[in-house]
């Protein structure tokens, strides 16, 4: 299947720079929400849901996104021209992200107590966030290389 071609076009930078504030805006989207409904519990619980939600990041980062950020920025380092902005992403994970965002929406409006999504949500929330960063080394690498004529 060919690439559609739009008239505006970006360099592969901005493409990584997107996918990192992507990433990580949605990170904090998802910690924003754990953050909140775990207000509402009582210290102890927060003192036990807080760090199982680091936990579960830790080993959804590390074996889960951050392979799929490598692949995304090869793919993406490897351009040789100017791209259509939406490119940062490929059409399948397009197709991935509005599954989760359903998935995401169900588990919010679902019978399970907020404390307990909560673990999940900072758990998914960290690792994109955690994940994202490397976009962002990424794109500031490319910047320096650019500044310095390679």
């Amino acid at each position: 299947m060919g690439q559609i071609k739009l008239k505006g076009t970006v360099d592969k930078s901005v493409l990584v720079l997107m996918a990192g504030l992507m990433w990580c805006g949605v990170g904090v989207l998802l910690v924003s929400y754990a953050v909140t409904w775990l207000s509402v519990c009582t210290t102890r619980e927060q003192f036990l849901l807080y760090p199982v939600g680091f936990l579960a990041a830790m080993p959804i980062h590390h074996f889960g996104f951050l392979k799929i950020a490598d692949k995304n920025l090869n793919r993406i380092l490897s351009l040789t021209e100017k791209t259509n902005p939406f490119s940062f992403m490929t059409w399948k994970s397009y197709i991935i992200v509005v599954i989760m965002v359903s998935m995401g929406i169900t588990l919010r409006h679902s019978s399970i107590p907020k404390m307990y999504l909560s673990i999940l949500y900072n758990g998914i929330g960290l690792a994109l966030f955690l994940s994202g960063i490397r976009y962002f080394r990424f794109f500031f690498k490319l910047l320096l290389e650019k500044r310095i004529g390679k």
